[in-house]
């Protein structure tokens, strides 16, 4: 059967045709290479797929390495412009972006680039003071590398004397040659840490454990300008970031072991201190274990370098909080500067009368009993100094009403103690003043309980007329001594007789 052409083009036009696609020749030749060849339509088909997966891949791809706010649409600012010619949705980005050109560290020999990273910074501290804006996780993490880059850093080896524990009175303080740009930094980082409106549950996640420690670190700068800014960064961390503060105070802790049992060397120690005497008045009570152990192990043990004298004033403060905090802790506080009392140093025996005439001021009757044998002890060698300042010193302790109350209602234990002291410096120290202090305190002793102070004279008369007449008993023994070693010959124990040799008759 044979079927005209004209009627099987009729029947051929009766089905529906498909539509040409408009791409096919774009789209055809890279669907082609993984597929089969099953059309041209087909192929396209095939190809938009896959094309739109792997897209798709892109896209969580970028999600996850890019912030949030870039690839969600946002766009990358130019960091050169400024943040009055942007709009407010694109001001976290360019906050970024104006980081990330502050991360770069550049030399002192391109003075160009140093002058634009200088205004960069600047214009970053005017924004974060403006207090317009809410940080996200990605300016936080962002702000957080910035300063890491731009501050941590390894200070060069300490030339300064081996026997001074960094600056000391007499040295002048050593200045940064880069201060005109950590100061914007820290001022920038100031700012940051003290906005009002910061997520601190994100914060936390980059000012962590790390960041901590590097920033104590720089407390050992010679700088005195930098330590002072630390101090106020610290601080803000140490009241915004509560979960920090366990780590915080161990850290320093940390630092404090190491400076007292191993270097005797840190230049930022009475900053540390200054810190922690605002942290120690805030402590909760009853104080707990890990507070006085601070105290015992801490503390106390920062009486024993001989650059004392730097920090002595912020140490002070810090064991004087402990007691108000708890006045049972003010016995433990006098035997630990029984313990590190210096012997050969005036000038720190000095600083330690002035904390203990402080200390006792805080101490109960209870106290007071239970450390003032060996406490007396250590006074009446103060008293009897040959060094006019330290005897001066001593002797004001008296002075002080409620000292001289708690010497009042001892002075049964107390003033056989130190009677023998007054009346050694009443006949033989070379200084006026302290001779006259002498009196008055002797005059003071008289008044409260003079039958007691007679006994006390009458005792000391007996103990000098005893070691008189030990002494003349030791004299006499001398003498027989030297007596009988001259009456004596002297008998060559050594000496050995020669022996005559034997003659013995020869037989021919």
């Amino acid at each position: 059967m044979f079927i005209d052409s004209t009627m099987l083009k009729q029947i051929l036009s009766k089905f529906p045709r498909k539509p040409k696609s408009e791409s096919l020749d774009s789209t055809g030749s890279d669907s082609g290479n993984n597929s089969p060849n099953l059309g041209s339509g087909f192929q396209c088909t095939i190809g938009g797929s896959s094309l739109t997966s792997k897209l798709n891949v892109v896209k969580r791809v970028s999600s996850a390495v890019f912030p949030a706010s870039i690839s969600a649409g946002a766009e990358v600012v130019e960091p050169h412009l400024s943040f009055k010619e942007v709009s407010n949705p694109q001001k976290q980005n360019l906050f970024i972006s104006k980081l990330n050109v502050c991360c770069e560290i550049i030399d002192s020999s391109d003075p160009a680039k140093q002058d634009l990273k200088r205004e960069t910074l600047i214009e970053l501290v005017d924004f974060v003071s403006s207090g317009s804006a809410k940080f996200n996780e990605p300016a936080i993490s962002a702000m957080c590398k910035m300063c890491a880059t731009n501050l941590f850093r390894v200070f060069p080896p300490k030339y300064r004397s081996n026997f001074t524990g960094g600056e000391t009175e007499d040295e002048e303080p050593m200045f940064d040659p880069a201060w005109s740009h950590l100061q914007i930094v820290y001022d920038l980082l100031v700012r940051f840490i003290s906005y009002n409106s910061l997520d601190i549950k994100v914060a936390k996640k980059h000012v962590d454990h790390s960041f901590i420690v590097r920033l104590l670190d720089l407390f050992d700068s010679e700088d005195p300008r930098e330590r002072d800014c630390l101090k106020t960064i610290l601080h803000r961390i140490y009241g915004k970031f509560m979960v920090h503060r366990p780590f915080i105070r161990k850290a320093v802790s940390n630092i404090i072991y190491r400076f007292v049992f191993e270097t005797e060397r840190h230049n930022g120690m009475s900053e540390l201190l200054e810190i922690f005497g605002s942290v120690i008045s805030g402590f909760a009570l009853p104080l707990k274990e890990e507070h006085k152990i601070f105290l015992w192990r801490a503390l106390i043990p920062l009486h024993k370098p001989k650059s004392v004298g730097i920090y002595h004033q912020q140490l002070t403060y810090c064991v004087v909080q402990f007691i108000e905090k708890d006045p049972k802790l003010a016995s433990t506080v006098i035997k630990g500067l029984l313990k590190y009392w210096p012997v050969t140093n005036s000038q720190k025996e000095l600083m330690f009368l002035s904390e203990l005439e402080e200390v006792l001021e805080m101490t109960s009757m209870d106290e007071f009993q239970k450390i003032m044998v060996p406490l007396f002890r250590r006074i009446r060698c103060c008293l009897n100094s040959s060094h006019y300042q330290v005897a001066e010193r001593a002797h004001l302790l008296w002075n002080n009403e409620h000292i001289l109350n708690l010497i009042g209602h001892n002075r049964q234990v107390i003033l056989p103690l130190v009677f023998p002291a007054i009346e050694r410096n009443t006949q033989n120290h070379w200084n006026q003043a302290v001779l006259n202090l002498t009196m008055n305190v002797r005059k003071m002793f008289c008044e409260m309980d003079e039958e007691l102070v007679l006994a006390c004279q009458c005792k000391l008369e007996e103990e000098h007329i005893k070691s008189n007449s030990a002494a003349e008993k030791r004299r006499l023994t001398w003498e027989r001594l030297e007596t009988a070693a001259g009456v004596q010959p002297v008998v060559a124990c050594n000496f050995v007789a020669p022996i005559k040799p034997s003659t013995c008759p020869v037989v021919c």
